[in-house]
Order: C-alpha cells, then sequence, then structure tokens
C-alpha cells in the first residue's frame, strides 16, 4: 500500500468520486438521493388507486400494469426491486394488482392496447399466468389458504406487512369471494388505537410502532367484509371506529403520506375505499400523494426520498474535502430538520432527527445519530467558514439530540429504531448497528456535554458497550436491523453489522474511555470476521461467500481502515493485505471512480428491499478518504 502508483491510483478514483459527489447536491446544497422503483409499491398504488376511482385514475394504473408486466423476472414473480430476486410477498401483491386492475370493465387493459405500447412485454394475462405459476411453485398451490399460511410463515407472529398483504389479495379477488375471502385475514384489534398512546407499549399490539395507521385502516376494512360473530367485540369494534379514524386523521402528515412511504399510504388508502370511506380526508390526501409521487416511467418508489440520511452520511464520508462555502448551507439545512415537538405519530419526544425532510418523516435513532455526527463534522476545523462556528454550534440542538438518544436507550443497554420498551417484535427491538451509531454520535459530542448530561452519557455508553459485548455472534460478527443481503444466510448482512459496530468500538477505544475488559477481545473478533469474510477477488459481499458488492466492500475497508489508527491492535491481525485487495477492487469495480453500482442491500420495514443510487458512491468516498489518510500517516 505504500507505492507510488498505488497512491495515485487511490487519489486519483477519490478525486473523480469525489468530484461526483459534490456535483449530486441539490441546487440547495444537500443531497436528495435516488431510491430504486419498486415492484411492490407500484403493485401497492394501482391497486389503491384503481379501488378509489378506476376511470379516473386509468392512465396511472395502466402505466403502473405496465411497468410490472415490463420488470416482471424471468421466472415468474417479481422481486422488490429491479435488480432482486423473486419473494412471495411482491409477487402475491403484484398478481393482486393485476386482479384488481382487471376487475372494473372501465379500467381493464385491453393486451391489444398493451401491445401497442409495449410489443415486446408479456402482456396482463401472460404476466398473471406465469405470477400464478411461481406462486404455486413457491406456497404450494394457489389455494387461498395455503397462499396465506405461506404469507404469514415470511413474518411470524408480526402482522405487519402479513395483514397488509393478504387484505390486498382479498381486495383483489385473489382470496376468493365474500367473506370467504376474508377468512385468511387475521383481524387486528384496531380499537386499542383508541386508548391513550402511552398505554400502545404495554398492549402487545400485532404490529410495530410505526404501522399504527395500518392497524386501524386495515383492522377497520377486515372488521367491515367479515364482522365478528361475538356480539361483544363487534359493539367494541363498530364503537371504536369514528374515533379511531379521527386517530387516523390526526396521524397523516400534510403530503397525505404515511411515513413518506407508497406502500403504507396504499394500503390504508385501499382500505378505506373498500369500506365506503373514498372520501374520507384520509383517502383524498392519501390519493394526492399517490398522484404526486408516480415517476414518469410508471413506477413508484416505495418513500419519497431518504434526504437527510444521505446528506449526513455524504457529509461524514467527504470529512475536510466538503468545500467550506458549502458547510453553512447544508448545517443551516440540517439544524431546520431537527423536530422541536413531540411527533403526532409516534409520539416521539423533541430532539430528534427523520431520514427525510418531509413532513412524514418520524425521528429515529439511526438519522439522530448521523445528524449529530454530521453537525460535529461540519463545525469542526478550519475548513469550516459559516457563522455557526464562530458563534459556536446551539449547545441547545445538541444537548436535545444526545438526550433524544439517551432516552430511546432500552433496559437491555441496546437502542430501537422508534420508541423505548415496545421490543416485541423485531423491528422494535434493540440493534446492534442502531446500538453503534449512537455510541458513536455520543462519543464525538461527549467533551462538549454540560456535567449532569455528560454523567448520563457516560453511563449510557457503559451499558451500549456490554450491549454490543452480549449480541456478539458466537463467530465473531453482529447482525444490523435494517440492511441486509438477498444472498445471505437469512438474508441478514453480518459485513454491514460489524463494519458499522468496529467503527463505533475503534472511535470509543482512541478516544481512550470505556474501555471493557473484554473490549480487546470483541474488537478483535470482530475483525477476524470481517477479514475471514473477504473474498478472493479482494471484495466483500454481505457474509463469507456471497457476490461482492461496493458497498459491503467500502464499508469493511472503512472499518479496518479505523482498526489501523487505533493505538493498540495486539488483539488485531494486522488488516493492511486486505484493505489493500479492497481498495484494488474498487478501483476496478468503480472504473476508477466514474461508476457506481448499487445493490439492493437496504431494508425498508418488515424486508422490503430497496437500492439507494447514493450509497456506493458515499461509502467508496468514505473508504479511499480513509485509506488515503492512512497512507499518508504511514508514509
Amino acid at each position: 500500500m505504500t507505492l507510488d502508483v498505488e497512491r495515485r491510483a487511490v487519489s486519483e478514483t477519490l478525486e473523480a468520486a469525489r468530484s461526483t459527489l459534490l456535483a449530486a447536491r441539490s441546487p440547495s446544497g444537500h443531497w436528495v438521493g435516488e431510491l430504486s422503483s419498486s415492484a411492490l409499491s407500484t403493485a401497492t398504488a394501482v391497486t389503491a388507486l384503481a379501488l378509489v376511482d378506476a376511470a379516473a385514475n386509468e392512465p396511472l394504473i395502466r402505466r403502473g400494469i405496465q411497468w410490472l408486466a415490463g420488470h416482471q423476472n424471468p421466472d415468474g414473480g417479481w422481486g422488490d426491486t429491479t435488480l432482486s430476486n423473486s419473494n412471495l410477498s411482491t409477487t402475491a401483491l403484484c398478481w393482486a394488482a393485476f386482479g384488481a386492475a382487471a376487475a372494473d370493465s372501465r379500467s381493464q387493459i385491453a393486451d391489444s392496447m398493451f401491445q401497442a405500447d409495449y410489443s415486446a412485454l408479456r402482456t396482463p394475462h401472460s404476466a398473471t399466468a406465469d405470477a400464478e405459476a411461481w406462486l404455486a411453485r413457491a406456497a404450494g398451490s394457489l389455494e387461498p389458504e395455503r397462499l396465506a399460511t405461506a404469507v404469514a410463515a415470511r413474518y411470524g407472529n408480526d402482522r405487519t406487512f402479513s395483514a397488509p398483504i393478504l387484505t390486498m389479495c382479498a381486495l383483489a379477488g385473489r382470496l376468493g369471494q365474500g367473506r370467504d375471502a376474508w377468512r385468511q385475514v387475521v383481524p387486528l384489534p384496531f380499537e386499542l388505537a383508541a386508548m391513550h398512546h402511552r398505554f400502545y407499549r404495554w398492549l402487545r399490539l400485532p404490529v410495530v410502532s410505526y404501522a399504527l395507521p395500518a392497524l386501524i385502516a386495515i383492522g377497520q376494512a377486515r372488521f367491515h367484509h367479515a364482522p365478528p360473530r361475538n356480539p361483544l367485540a363487534r359493539l367494541v369494534r363498530g364503537l371504536a371506529r369514528r374515533k379511531t379514524l379521527r386517530v387516523l386523521q390526526g396521524t397523516q402528515p400534510p403530503s397525505g403520506g404515511f411515513l413518506e412511504a407508497v406502500p403504507l399510504t396504499s394500503f390504508v388508502t385501499m382500505s378505506l375505499a373498500s369500506i365506503g370511506q373514498a372520501r374520507h380526508p384520509v383517502a383524498v390526501k392519501g390519493v394526492e400523494f399517490l398522484l404526486n409521487t408516480a415517476r414518469p416511467d410508471g413506477s413508484w418508489p416505495i418513500d419519497v426520498n431518504l434526504a437527510t440520511w444521505v446528506t449526513t452520511q455524504a457529509v461524514g464520508a467527504l470529512g475536510a474535502a466538503l468545500p467550506a462555502d458549502a458547510r453553512a448551507p447544508i448545517l443551516d439545512w440540517l439544524l431546520g430538520q431537527q423536530h422541536l415537538v413531540e411527533h403526532p405519530f409516534t409520539h416521539a419526544a423533541p430532539g430528534g432527527w427523520a431520514w427525510t425532510d418531509l413532513p412524514g418523516g418520524v425521528p429515529d435513532v439511526d438519522d439522530t445519530a448521523s445528524a449529530l455526527l454530521a453537525i460535529r463534522e461540519l463545525t469542526s476545523g478550519p475548513e469550516s467558514s459559516s457563522s455557526h462556528s464562530a458563534i459556536g454550534i446551539p449547545q441547545s440542538a445538541i444537548a436535545r439530540g444526545v438526550a433524544w438518544l439517551l432516552d430511546l436507550q432500552n433496559p437491555d443497554g441496546g437502542i430501537p429504531t422508534f420508541c423505548r420498551g415496545w421490543g416485541r417484535l423485531p423491528f422494535d427491538r434493540s440493534a446492534p448497528d442502531l446500538t453503534a451509531h449512537a455510541l458513536l454520535a455520543w462519543n464525538a459530542w461527549l467533551d462538549g456535554l454540560p456535567p449532569r448530561l455528560r454523567q448520563r452519557t457516560e453511563a449510557a455508553m457503559g451499558r451500549a458497550l456490554r450491549y454490543l459485548e452480549r449480541t456478539q455472534r458466537p463467530d465473531g460478527a453482529w447482525a444490523p436491523l435494517w440492511f441486509g443481503n438477498q444472498h445471505a444466510p437469512e438474508e441478514a448482512n453480518p459485513t454491514y453489522g460489524t463494519a458499522r459496530v468496529l467503527m463505533a468500538l475503534a472511535a470509543v477505544q482512541r478516544a481512550s474511555m470505556h474501555a471493557l475488559e473484554a473490549g480487546a477481545s470483541m474488537i478483535g473478533r470482530g475483525a477476524e470476521w470481517l477479514l475471514g469474510a473477504q473474498n478472493p477477488d479482494g471484495g466483500w459481499g454481505g457474509a463469507r461467500g456471497v457476490p461482492s458488492s461496493v458497498e459491503e466492500t467500502a464499508l469493511a475497508v472503512s472499518a479496518l481502515c479505523g482498526l489501523c489508527s487505533m493505538p493498540s491492535q495486539s488483539a488485531i491481525r494486522n488488516p493492511q493485505s486486505a484493505i489493500a485487495s479492497g481498495v484494488c477492487w474498487l478501483i476496478e469495480r468503480t472504473d476508477r471512480g466514474r461508476s457506481f453500482p448499487a445493490a439492493p442491500i437496504g431494508l425498508y420495514f418488515a424486508k422490503l428491499w430497496y437500492f439507494e443510487k447514493l450509497y456506493p458512491l458515499i461509502f467508496t468516498v468514505g473508504a479511499l478518504g480513509g485509506v488515503l489518510e492512512l497512507m499518508r500517516a504511514r508514509r
């Protein structure tokens, strides 16, 4: 790694990548990114529009159906993205969308019309037939009970996604007719949403904390189409309908998009339309959101954008290379994204950041930690020339953000995504990647905190470290919550999780505080796993033996570079040769910083896959920047 030619290759690739990343900013100076088009989102949007008003929405319905037919996998199924393997959930939803689009003669898409526009693609009839063959193989048959059992098995006790999927299939006539179709849809206790939100964590709801709109709308649809035979249950739920609709309306953001997410908004909208509530304000705003988020090619993404997340990640990756005159606009924009009042959806306390600057975003741990780290970067060093650096960053904003993270720490020492104490379902539990991110943010601001807040933070850091020690797998890896890999065992991504945890642990070790007695062993075992997961081609995939990707290789390289700068590396095998191989792979795979193919490693609620156009670019800039810094330090 000390050869001049290698250094030049790193520098040239990094310079090209940095230039591309800086050029990707919006006119306002921050990053917006571009999420992958989603077959699942497109299917749900098409169905919602068809159920609300098929005639009025026919152009969008037609384009959506055409897009789905044009992006069906060769095996007859669909994956969540155009790069994803076929899966049961998305294929069932696409199959349902074809049924919903053809259910009304006014919106039926004739094969001849379809072929006139897309002569080389499958017709709706052939696409449906191929999907049915795929589903029959995957579920055992197309019998409603077999299909419903297979869908439910994918999510276990978590009804957050299985209930909406089966509801949409029932609404599209794919599970039979009349009341019989709803036998496969588990009733959701929507009446519980009428209770005060402080009780939610104790109610053992069958959906996760962020899915309250689905609980209400889908629960009401199930109640409407198949009322319970128990007269008491029928009375209680009947009396709760109006109040819970008011609760639903109170959680809807001005944009109309719940979480700014197409699937959740579509599920709510179609459910309301099916019970005669197509003109309800929630449904009207939901349709407006779907109309505004449709893409010109006929598809929809899973969410409008991850602007706050990709901006904070880009700031961290660029570091000192971010131009001085770019810092003030980003800092002002980012400070403006901090939530300063209780959130009406999750009732999160003030102080956190969401993944987007749009009104449907909800404060979460990953984005709050990332925002705090970005603000630290933007206000550090001579490169920062904003007015904030002259007068000092508002300490109240930092204190609120740090305290917000502290207040979410669970009794196990780990950090969940949105709400403390829910913990029953996987996407509400503590997670190593989230805990590591919070730990990194706390560590970055620790020295500047007021004494009492610093004392709280130090105690929380100790608990977080012990949580990470307990959750390290026997093989040395950590599994993340919000990232996966479709080729890895259990679709997990221990490369992402281990890299993120090692970055945090290395930062804490460099600060010479909170070192556990087992800390060196924990880092050493994690490093050994990461080194052992490197592929023969020099790159990393989501796990051992999984095809290499730009994102995962870059993260692994970044983590190993961080370990090289630790004061003591006695428990770590020298990673420099692994770093060198990873760098060579990145240089070649990105064509020296000119091409950044994305991989679908992101998970967006309930194992819904996505890829983000900026991820490979941001992670490569961060990795090569760390490598170049390491090379300069070792000269």
